[in-house]
């Protein structure tokens, strides 16, 4: 039976295992952006509540995005169980640092999935993860800017505020397209 199964899905086991696990990253970065929105409302960083959510939307749209590719080359998408997400930072400051670690971790875990695509030869998933992997280069962009403000402007005196309200306005000139 699971031959069978097989000859409804091009993914191999490994490329689809891979797959869901980018689908459970993707949602378990949209849950942490969530929480770290969470965060910075209730420390009245209104701005950077606003970007967070933003961010989270994002990922859980990269998430249903993967979903969907999966289902649709005929493998079994699961929706990923999520726990254990952090709720209290350290610092304004900490929360970007995560957000950036947690960026560069998506572009490792994407490299990881492109390079199992080509060495599987399987060239279709690999066309297709060439849109995350651009976008990893705003997602990565944005997050060191928005973490650089701290050292461009400063804690001190009201540093937060003015980095707060600077956050929603990193944007990235798509140069690469």
């Amino acid at each position: 039976m699971k031959d069978l199964l097989r000859l409804r899905t091009s993914l191999t086991e490994e490329i689809e295992k891979t797959l869901n696990d980018q689908i459970k990253m993707e949602a378990e970065a949209s849950a942490m952006y969530l929480s770290m929105s969470s965060w910075c409302d209730r420390n009245g960083f209104d701005f950077s509540a606003g970007y967070f959510k933003n961010q989270s939307d994002e990922e859980r749209e990269h998430m249903l995005r993967l979903f969907k590719f999966v289902s649709d080359m005929g493998g079994r998408a699961v929706s990923p169980d999520i726990t254990n997400i952090q709720v209290e930072f350290e610092s304004f400051r900490s929360v970007f640092e995560q957000a950036l670690q947690q960026e560069i971790a998506v572009t490792q875990s994407f490299n990881r999935i492109a390079d199992r695509c080509q060495k599987a030869k399987d060239y279709v998933t690999f066309s297709f993860i060439q849109w995350f992997l651009k976008e990893q280069i705003e997602e990565e962009y944005v997050a060191r800017r928005a973490l650089e403000l701290f050292e461009v402007i400063g804690e001190e005196g009201t540093g937060h505020y003015e980095i707060d309200k600077r956050v929603p306005k990193i944007t990235y000139e798509k140069k690469y397209e």
